[in-house]
């Protein structure tokens, strides 16, 4: 049965590409992490998932939105490149992108385009993991009560 907020399921990976999107997805922190081997490495994100965006009822001005806290996660992260800033509080997703790769290596390019900041990078794929079950809220991010805090878990809500 399909959540209200549209969720059929807590783990997506990157063979749900075409049906996500993260436009205006905040995040909250991310983080490199090596495994006990070298390079490549894992890259993760903590970030308020907007779910679904709800029309404003009528006579109502403003949308409302089934937002989710989630960790999103890259394997085998590696040719790490970006840019940050000016920034101006916070960053938020504008896009993610997954391009063919461009010589003969394997993996393909994903692009973390933000408002106010970019990441390029090979990597194998990605999961992402909603650590809570998608609030309907008046605003497109959650406070931090309402998301556990900042969180690398790896953990679907069951």
């Amino acid at each position: 049965m399909i959540d209200p907020s549209g969720l059929s399921k807590a783990v997506w990976t990157d063979a749900d590409f075409a049906q996500m999107g993260w436009h205006d997805s905040r995040v909250h922190a991310f983080s490199l992490v090596e495994d006990d081997d070298l390079p490549p490495s894992r890259l993760l994100l903590d970030l308020d998932y907007l779910v679904r965006w709800v029309e404003p009822a009528r006579r109502q001005k403003h949308f409302t939105f089934w937002v989710a806290p989630a960790t999103l996660v890259f394997d085998q992260a590696w040719d790490i490149t970006g840019d940050l800033g000016p920034l101006s509080g916070h960053l938020e997703l504008a896009d993610l992108h997954r391009l063919d790769p461009p010589d003969g290596k394997p993996y393909p390019v994903w692009h973390l385009e933000g408002h106010e900041f970019e990441l390029k990078f090979r990597a194998r794929g990605f999961r992402q993991y909603f650590r809570r079950p998608p609030q309907h809220i008046p605003r497109q991010v959650l406070t931090m009560a309402e998301r556990g805090g900042l969180s690398f878990a790896e953990e679907a809500f069951a």
